[in-house]
């Protein structure tokens, strides 16, 4: 690898650490976001909105930066591939910088009232638009870069960005929080995160600023071959789009949720089924990240041996063959006693399932409120294996538990806690059992039962690093040098924004709808096996394509 080489790398990955930095600090303080900014006074001087609403609201806008990431995607890619790859991701970087930088000076609704959060939203938006046009330029850019046999291991770095960001977010935080104590933080504190951003926008554009066109685009620019429209070029002709579309559903589709179980479900399964604390959860996951983050690298180098689609599809497939054993073994070392519960305490909901919703919630803003949908959402919180017994006709909603009298659900408004008791009655475990793991700092990993967790959860990361090393390879060799930014951005961010994004909220109503805490698992499941399948039949092999000569990456 040149100097030149070591540089467009840097350059990349470094800017794109930056943007997921800026990206996930919302979501780390998404509950004092929504006390500053969803918080309005009322006329009667008092808030208008309780906690749990103003945490809707923070999520919400959260949600928000990852819907438009697609409409990134296509603004910025026709610029990239209109303009230069360079002066796009210039562009992307000081949007997501100033937006990042602007939260830190946002007043808070007590002094501007509603307006605080409609410009918040703005800004958010701004962030997501930013961080669709981001990724596909740091990934075309380096590839354009890279030499042929080594596009899959130089692509790879740029893989590792979003943990190192998410990484990077919370250290910034948690140094805060520690520096100022928490009242300061909550405060005032919580705005140096978002303006220490600026700091971090000067290093980005000065080292991009630095690097040269991509010799690919160059090339292009040179002979006057460019797209005068690459958006109706992309998609507007079946012969490019369906690639576009192959790409989705053959790669990115699989790769997104196998990427969003491996380091964002497990982390849910842990804490919200499992109901280990929070720090033994992010200790866990940290290890597990820090032993297979590597990987991306390794499989990044061996896709240009032997090829991206073999790992990507073997990724995908082995994740799903081995979903359910290794969430099982997860679940019996984690906390055996909830293991043993499912396994040996029976629980019924006798319920007319006509009364019953599926309770997919992604915003977190529908509200479920019949007897059934109580009944379900209050067994899956509490990690509750149940079936459900049909009473077609009968409005009347009970929980029968073991030998215990029946709970009923309807017209009842103790149900929460009567529900909790006898749960406690037939020795169900809560957090607090002393069987659930528990750690105390990072080295007690040398024990037994966190070791052998770790290990697990390193194997997820693994498969994580199989889908996602290779990927941004194989979508810069499917697209012609004209396109290759906007045609690669948009199934990128439809398949990570939109199928992993969804999976929680997907996982969680799964869970409610069956009663069985592992059933959510069919959702990347079958995600992974239909990208199996559909890749294996209609999406090339790629990595002895040349970028520099059009004629190998165009239609095939």
């Amino acid at each position: 690898m040149t100097k030149e080489e070591r540089k467009v790398i840097l350059a990349s990955s470094l800017g794109t650490v930056f943007e997921w930095y800026d990206f996930y600090l919302f979501g780390s303080l998404a509950a004092i976001i929504g006390a500053n900014f969803f918080n309005p006074l009322g006329a009667d001087g008092q808030p208008m909105f309780n906690e749990a609403t103003r945490n809707i609201f923070a999520l919400l806008a959260f949600a928000a930066g990852f819907l438009v990431r697609p409409f990134g995607a296509l603004v910025f890619g026709r610029l990239g591939d209109m303009v230069g790859r360079k002066y796009t991701f210039l562009v992307t970087i000081v949007i997501m910088g100033a937006s990042t930088f602007a939260v830190g000076l946002l007043p808070t609704s007590a002094t501007i009232g509603i307006s605080a959060a409609v410009i918040l939203i703005v800004l958010r938006c701004l962030q997501g638009l930013a961080l669709g046009g981001e990724y596909g330029g740091a990934a075309t850019y380096v590839a354009e870069h890279a030499p042929n046999g080594r596009r899959g291991f130089y692509t790879s770095f740029i893989q590792i960005t979003a943990t190192a960001g998410l990484f990077l977010s919370l250290l910034v935080i948690l140094g805060t929080r520690i520096a100022l104590g928490e009242a300061a933080f909550a405060s005032w504190g919580w705005r140096i995160p978002f303006l220490l951003s600026v700091l971090l926008l000067g290093i980005s554009v000065w080292i991009r600023l630095q690097m040269q066109e991509s010799p690919a685009f160059q090339k292009m620019k040179s002979e006057g071959t460019g797209s005068k429209a690459p958006l109706s070029e992309a998609f507007g002709q079946w012969r490019n789009a369906k690639i576009a579309l192959f790409a989705l559903l053959g790669l990115v589709m699989g790769q997104a949720v196998v990427w969003y179980t491996g380091q964002f479900y497990a982390l849910f399964f842990l804490g919200t089924v499992l109901k280990v604390d929070i720090l033994t959860t992010n200790l866990l996951i940290a290890w597990s990240l820090l032993l297979g983050s590597g990987f991306f690298v390794f499989f990044g180098w061996l896709s240009d041996k032997i090829g991206r689609k073999p790992i990507i599809l073997g990724g995908c497939l082995l994740a799903a063959l081995t979903y359910f054993p290794l969430f099982k073994l997860l679940s019996h070392e984690a906390n055996p006693a909830l293991t043993a519960a499912h396994t040996n305490i029976a629980v019924v909901l006798d319920a007319d399932k006509a009364g019953c919703s599926f309770q997919f919630n992604p915003t977190g803003t529908a509200r479920f409120t019949q007897p059934c949908d109580t009944a379900k959402a209050a067994l899956a919180r509490a990690s509750v294996n149940y079936t459900v017994n049909d009473t077609p006709g009968n409005p009347a909603v009970n929980v029968r538990i073991a030998d215990q009298p029946p709970v009923a659900a309807t017209g009842n408004p103790q149900f929460a806690a009567q529900l909790a008791s006898t749960l406690a009655a037939v020795n169900y475990p809560t957090a607090s059992n002393p069987s659930v793991v528990k750690m105390s700092g990072p080295f007690d990993i040398f024990r037994e039962q966190p070791a052998v967790l770790i290990g697990i959860l390193t194997i997820l990361v693994i498969y994580v690093t199989m889908v996602y090393g290779p990927i941004a390879a194989a979508l810069v060799e499917m697209f012609p040098t004209r396109i290759r930014y906007t045609s690669m951005s948009l199934p990128y961010h439809i398949g990570n924004g939109w199928f992993g994004g969804l999976m929680p909220a997907t996982a969680f109503a799964m869970i409610a709808q069956t009663g069985d805490v592992y059933y959510g698992l069919w959702y990347p499941i079958v995600i992974a096996l239909a990208t199996v399948v559909i890749g294996v039949f209609f999406v090339p092999e790629t990595k002895d394509r040349d970028l520099f000569n059009d004629s190998t990456t165009a239609q095939r």
